[in-house]
């Protein structure tokens, strides 16, 4: 059996736990802040392709790894990708509540129609109340959530939950 325990998994699972993993990894590129998660997020098309990815402060500091994501694919160019049938994979439950642009990831998530989430950790409410998960399932969007990947975001974001423990 792997460390990730993916062994039996369905081809659908292991290639969640894949493309979460690398998620999870695009997110330790992230500038260091001591007031913001660092994540990471790729979006994969419904055959398997990746399309585009993000993390939080790639682009200028207030971006979030799933606005950066977006706005790559859009910057692609015309697309034929059905995002009904695409997979957004961010490491952290996208934000539901934000201070520093209008619209929200899970905003931006449900407006560019995407039809599934997974991610590995529910935004915990050190920084803000986050009801992602639930909004975007009310939005009509399959959310799954491997938490026992949760323990390598928290990695990744040890300073946050430090200074928070302290």
């Amino acid at each position: 059996m792997s460390s990730d325990m993916s062994s039996g998994l369905t081809p659908q699972a292991e290639a969640d736990r894949r493309w979460l993993r690398e998620a999870i990894e695009l997110s330790r590129r992230c500038p260091p802040s001591g007031t913001a998660y660092s994540v990471g997020a790729i979006i994969v098309a419904g055959d398997g392709t990746r399309r585009a990815d993000g993390y939080s402060r790639d682009a200028d500091p207030h971006v979030h790894a799933e606005e950066s994501a977006l706005a790559a694919l859009a910057r692609s160019g015309p697309s034929h990708v059905d995002l009904a049938g695409a997979t957004i994979y961010s490491s952290l439950e996208p934000c539901s509540s934000r201070r520093s642009r209008p619209r929200t990831c899970t905003h931006l998530i449900l407006a560019a129609g995407i039809g599934r989430v997974v991610f590995a950790l529910r935004e915990p409410p050190l920084l803000a109340d986050c009801h992602g998960a639930e909004l975007l399932r009310q939005g009509g969007v399959e959310v799954v959530e491997i938490g026992d990947m949760a323990r390598l975001v928290r990695e990744v974001n040890a300073h946050l939950f430090t200074a928070q423990d302290g």
